[in-house]
């Protein structure tokens, strides 16, 4: 996303990567919380009520990193509640209620913020939970927006990032690749000129601006799948993650892309990069057991929601993309990390 690249210094007194900050400080805050899975997912779980399990997740935006500062203010509400909102999809849960906080660098212009407020109403209304507090404050940085969302699943239903076995297919929602090459094109609007038609950039520009959380999936989720998690920080990364120990022999054609990114991949082979690691796309991944893929895709053809088997996955191997002769492909860019970029 937008932003100013950090200085990597593997001796330096910084830390090097997102990972190394909440694997070493942050994980043993938690000890002693099965609900926070050792920081290692994407959500929390705490039992409520008989019955009821509540989900928690937090997801900021800021401005020059995850959104430019001249992006609509509807469009900005709609992006920070949409993010949650799909870390709720991918553990099988249904949205509920959300803190909002909000870090101004000024007092908001009162059209701004009317513009602002109306997205979220959109956007909550679309989702189904609504704002129950937050904070506001003033930063001399950038904008801030920082959303905690509250969910809640069937006791024991909670679907984890990390639980998938050798043998369970992997499932992909959607396509990939969208929202990385609409940030490119909002930030060089002329990219594929006489490439793209018209709508075609519109449906990118769409894709970086609103993502699309798949809610409506979230119950076949906690009824089929073994684990899941939403794509934000790009394919392979995100792939990596969801296989764990395992490993996933994954063709670059049967990647599921539209119609405007295979336009750009025809006219520049470099835009394999952005499908494999720009991440953005608040897609699904999501592994089944082989018992339950055929009901899984039942299930999902009854939203409405796209979904394509991507591979099976496999002990004693890595993830690894491939193309059309078998050879492995190479991202420039492992993914998406706050302070690797």
């Amino acid at each position: 996303m937008p932003g100013t690249p950090f200085e990597r210094d593997k001796n330096g007194p910084r830390v090097e990567s997102e990972t190394e900050l909440i694997q070493t400080y942050l994980v043993p805050l938690a000890e002693g919380m099965p609900g926070a899975f050792g920081l290692r997912d994407d959500a929390a779980v705490i039992p409520h009520a008989p019955g009821i399990d509540l989900v928690f997740s937090s997801d900021p935006i800021i401005a020059g990193v995850h959104f430019f500062p001249d992006d609509r203010p509807a469009d900005i509400a709609r992006k920070a509640l949409a993010c949650n909102v799909s870390d709720m999809a991918a553990k099988g849960a249904e949205p509920l209620a959300y803190l909002l906080t909000l870090a101004l660098p000024e007092a908001p212009e009162r059209a701004w913020i009317a513009d602002f407020a109306k997205g979220l109403r959109a956007a909550q209304t679309e989702f189904g939970c609504k704002l129950i507090g937050g904070d506001t404050d003033r930063t001399p940085g950038p904008l801030s927006i920082g959303i905690t969302i509250i969910g809640s699943v069937p006791s024991g239903a909670f679907v984890p990032r990390h639980g998938s076995k050798a043998g369970d297919h992997v499932f992909i929602t959607g396509t990939i690749g969208d929202a990385a090459l609409g940030l490119a094109l909002r930030r060089e609007p002329s990219l594929f000129k006489d490439r793209l038609s018209e709508s075609d950039r519109e449906f990118l520009l769409d894709r970086y601006l609103r993502p699309r959380p798949r809610s409506a999936l979230a119950a076949a989720v906690r009824t089929h799948a073994r684990a899941a998690l939403d794509i934000s920080d790009g394919l392979v990364k995100d792939l990596t993650r969801l296989a764990g120990p395992l490993g996933l022999a994954l063709k670059f054609d049967v990647i599921p892309l539209s119609s405007s990114v295979r336009a750009a991949l025809a006219a520049d082979p470099k835009v394999q990069d952005a499908i494999l690691a720009g991440g953005g796309d608040y897609e699904l991944l999501i592994a089944v057991s082989p018992e339950k893929a055929e009901k899984f895709l039942a299930s999902a053809a009854k939203t409405g929601i796209a979904v394509r088997d991507v591979g099976v996955l496999d002990a004693g191997t890595h993830v690894a993309v491939l193309d059309s002769r078998g050879n492995r492909i190479e991202p420039r860019h492992p993914g998406y990390d706050h302070f690797l970029r």
